[in-house]
């Protein structure tokens, strides 16, 4: 199994109806590990879409028809906090009582729906606009394949369990299937009226309806049987999905822009993260986004809260804590686990309970462990909460012997990786397609291969390991760990940088030749600060060139490279959180008016796709008039495309949090293009609660606050 990622065939193609079944024309919806993707008309299609509970998918069709036909579609969006869908639609022509057809249009078909508690409820409003009475032919197919997710992104099995005779009950189907686990796996579709003819994929309705006059049908659909659907049903569920909501979104500190279009970003983009976060045992996690990610993955929510660590420490808290109670203990080349090495994901269906794929919990990210101590030190720096470093402390050593012995196979003190076993990864970075990691000529590197951007994460690793051993009167071993940052800062640019082109190379291979490719990757060096100022500055110039900027962000692959592609997963497309990392490392090397620039252009992005960043979107060149390209099966929402708006808006204002010390600082603040005022209200720091505003007067940036004095600073170049 080379690539897990989505390949473009997954779940392109058209639907019944006609419409274009791409990302921008799905919508989401989840709770806790139930997620629904449906298309504009509400539909469910069986391609990429669907009803998945502990990915397995439990409605597989789920369509609405008038007698034989879809409706016509009118408009279709998620609610700003991502509670409800709602789709619009009116009929095309409907029979009036005993005599001709109504025409089209007067009968509106409000579908809203919504999660909770792993059900899916929904109401259908129908309101008959025209003078007359009509016959509403209302059809319902549905159907459920219970295929593990493994199975609808494109793998086969060469055996299934068995699929039951549905029951039928008058007014609800059970559907149940039992897999080769030995576990039994139901659907339940209900109705709140009898249908008049209910079979075991189709349930119709033939609803007289008079003039200017309205009626609703309720449905439920889930693992277990429930009560009748109802009215009060419906509105009471609704309010708990709403308030739970509500109360996932007042996580951390508020930012006021006095850009509308802006402003709307971010609360989507917050939004987006509270829809995501489920809340586990260990505390709140970001699953990484639906429809293929919508799991733990150790890479995408440690990388997710660090993005947002400024304004919201909870998340990282509740991140480290899983990670480290999902540690790995044990040497196994099947889940590419060895002890003290950090999780890459885990899955719940039936494939991986069998075995026939590794990610019941697979281990196979070589960033996840050294990223892991890394966001460890972030936090205890901008927290201050040592409380929960002392807790962590064993597995953290653990951690540290991972890099120090596991993660580099050959003892040159770089990070390595290569598969335990053909069923994992056969590229273990966040760039894990089976393409991503070549040679100038195009070859593959073969392994074991250490990724330049992994040597970054290792350097931070070590380098908080040094300032927490410190803090904790382990003055030698501090000393050891900083001895070791330095000696892999070092080596790096010994063996990864490339004079003739002012760039780090993406790898070294098990040969020890260098992939001499301009890739997106050593941006990530930069973001942790390994970098010297002179050679940071040749990479941002190449960070922010033509070859890398498409416009809309930067590219994961230069122009001109081998295996160049911006329709590719991993080689010249364009990742948000890829554009985010990147633009903090610049900014942490002075570059302000490039970062701002980067912010404007995934801004104008998020203002193509309803105001949410995709997980990735293809890399053509910006054209005049015309939107990004987006790539088809990416993940909307995704958590680190959601939580790049915050790394950017940290990138632009130069601000860190110092919980140890209890201030804020603000590095030569910039604003994005367009705001002229932005307030940042409700911001933990140390012992405070503070509220910022920052105001564009004239041709700098102001920082105004009623903190005490001390605790909000400001720094100018040259300071």
């Amino acid at each position: 199994m080379d690539d897990l990622a989505p390949a473009p065939e997954a779940s392109t193609g058209l639907g019944e109806n006609g419409e274009p079944r791409v990302p921008s024309r799905l919508y989401a919806l989840k709770d806790r590990d139930t997620f629904l993707v449906a298309d504009a008309f509400g539909d469910v299609q069986g391609l990429g879409d669907g009803l998945f509970h502990d990915d397995t998918r439990i409605l597989s069709r789920f369509q609405l028809l008038l007698g034989s036909h879809p409706p016509s579609l009118l408009s279709a969006a998620t609610g700003t906090d991502n509670v409800f869908f709602t789709s619009h639609s009116a009929n095309q022509r409907l029979p009036f009582p005993g005599g001709p057809m109504a025409p089209p249009g007067v009968l509106h078909i409000a579908r809203k729906r919504f999660l909770w508690d792993d059900r899916l409820f929904e109401r259908v409003r129908m309101v008959n606009y025209s003078r007359d009475a009509v016959i509403i032919p209302l059809v319902f197919e549905f159907d459920a394949d219970f295929r593990d997710m493994f199975e609808v992104r494109g793998m086969t099995r060469p055996r299934r369990g068995y699929r039951h005779p549905a029951h039928n009950d008058g007014r609800a189907v059970s559907l149940r299937y039992t897999g080769l686990d030995g576990i039994d796996r139901v659907s339940i579709i209900s109705f709140s009226d009898p249908p008049y003819r209910l079979t075991d994929h189709r349930a119709e309705f033939m609803y007289p309806l008079g003039p200017e006059s309205h009626l609703e049908l309720y449905i439920e659909v889930g693992m277990s049987a429930g009560a009748t659907p109802t009215r009060e049903r419906f509105r009471s569920h609704a309010a708990q999905a709403r308030f739970s909501m509500r109360a996932r979104r007042r996580h951390g500190a508020r930012l006021r822009t006095s850009g509308r279009l802006f402003s709307e970003w971010i609360e989507k983009s917050k939004a987006d993260l509270a829809l995501l976060t489920t809340g586990l045992a260990t505390g709140p996690y970001p699953y990484a986004g639906i429809p293929w990610f919508s799991t733990t993955f150790g890479r995408d929510a440690i990388i997710t809260a660090w993005q947002v660590l400024w304004l919201d420490p909870s998340l990282a808290k509740g991140v480290l804590r899983h990670l480290a109670a999902t540690q790995a203990t044990e040497v196994s080349a099947f889940r590419d686990s060895a002890p003290g090495k950090i999780m890459h994901e885990a899955r719940s269906g039936e494939m991986s309970a069998l075995g026939e794929v590794p990610f019941g919990r697979y281990y196979g990210g070589v960033d996840t462990t050294p990223l892991f101590v890394a966001l460890a030190g972030a936090y205890a720096e901008r927290t201050n909460d040592m409380e929960l470093i002392e807790d962590l402390w064993p597995q953290l050593e653990a951690a540290a012997r991972w890099m120090e012995t596991y993660g580099d196979t050959d003892g040159d003190g770089l990070i390595d990786y290569a598969r335990g076993a053909k069923s994992g990864l056969a590229n273990q970075g966040w760039k894990d397609s089976h393409d991503s990691v070549f040679h100038a000529d195009g070859r593959y590197a073969t392994g074991p291969i250490a990724l330049v951007e992994v040597q970054g994460y290792a350097f931070a690793a070590y380098r908080a390991l040094a300032t927490l051993g410190a803090r904790r009167g382990e003055a030698e071993a501090a000393e050891a760990w900083a001895a070791k940052a330095e000696h892999i800062r070092t080596v790096v640019e010994r063996t990864f940088w490339m004079e003739e082109k002012g760039f780090y190379g993406i790898a070294v291979d098990g040969a020890g030749e260098l992939c001499r490719v301009l890739a997106s990757n050593p941006g990530h060096l930069l973001f942790t600060g390994l970098v010297a100022p002179e050679r940071a500055r040749r990479v941002a110039r190449h960070l922010l060139s033509r070859d890398f900027g498409s416009g809309w962000g930067v590219r994961t692959l230069a122009m001109g490279e081998a295996r160049f592609n911006p329709m590719s997963y991993h080689n010249g497309s364009v990742w948000p959180h890829d554009t985010a990392l990147c633009a903090l490392g610049l900014s942490h090397y002075g570059e302000r008016d490039g970062v701002v620039a980067l912010t404007a252009a995934l801004f104008e992005t998020a203002a193509n796709f309803e105001m949410r960043l995709p997980e990735l979107f293809c890399g053509f060149p910006r054209a005049a008039g015309e939107p990004p390209v987006a790539y088809p099966v990416a993940c909307i929402p995704q958590a680190w495309a959601a939580g790049s708006v915050f790394m950017m808006l940290q990138a632009c204002l130069g601000l860190t949090v110092d919980g140890v010390a209890g201030q804020v600082t603000f590095v030569d603040p910039r604003l994005p293009i367009g705001i002229d005022h932005m307030r940042i209200e409700g911001l933990q720091v140390g012992e405070h609660c503070i509220d910022i505003g920052l105001q564009q007067v004239g041709g700098q940036v102001e920082v105004l606050t009623a903190a005490k004095p001390g605790v909000v600073r400001t720094k100018r170049p040259g300071d």
